[in-house]
């Protein structure tokens, strides 16, 4: 699915560009996601799990959100450069089809800015749009609170926990959480 462009105001007063991205971002995705996952202990990878992952895969990658008509990822560009993705994922089988997941991620120089927000606010509509879903799903890793803030306030409940799920590069287990959004 391709996601029509939409200009936004940050809370700086920057403008900032929410769209699909396209095989030419391919490149800048990769360095976005190697950016992110050494910002934070709290993506699913770390950075180095990048480094075997080639342009060409990317950009395969990128095509097949195009033409994928069950999931959408979003870029969100300030100043003509990544700042953040988010992507749904919408279930097709005849039990669950009514649920779909979302992720995000944002640089941290561009925490704070309502980018999230703005995100989160466009995933909902896009899950809205289509037909019978019913409730959107997330998890987060324990420790992560400015994220748990930001599911919580767009209305995501912890529904579930995964204990020990998620082990740290020091060897430490944490627990994965998961929450759920109604529509």
């Amino acid at each position: 699915m391709v996601f029509k462009d939409m200009e936004i105001i940050l809370k700086d007063g920057r403008n900032a560009v929410l769209r699909s991205p396209c095989e030419d971002d391919a490149e800048e995705m990769l360095r976005f996601i190697t950016k992110a996952s050494g910002e934070t202990e709290f993506l699913l990878k770390y950075p180095e799990e990048f480094s075997d992952f080639t342009l060409e895969q990317e950009k395969a990658f990128i095509r097949g959100d195009y033409d994928n008509p069950n999931g959408m990822m979003i870029a969100c560009l300030v100043d003509g450069k990544i700042a953040g993705n988010c992507q749904i994922s919408f279930r097709t089988g005849m039990k669950d089809c009514h649920r779909a997941s979302v992720a995000i991620a944002l640089l941290q120089d561009y925490w704070n800015l309502g980018i999230g927000t703005r995100m989160f606010e466009e995933l909902f509509r896009i899950a809205r749009e289509r037909d019978g879903i019913r409730q959107i799903e997330l998890d987060f890793i324990e420790g992560n609170s400015r994220a748990r803030g930001l599911y919580e306030k767009m209305g995501f409940r912890i529904t579930g926990v995964k204990p020990d799920a998620i082990r740290m590069r020091d060897g430490t287990y944490v627990n994965e959480y998961m929450m759920i959004k109604r529509l």
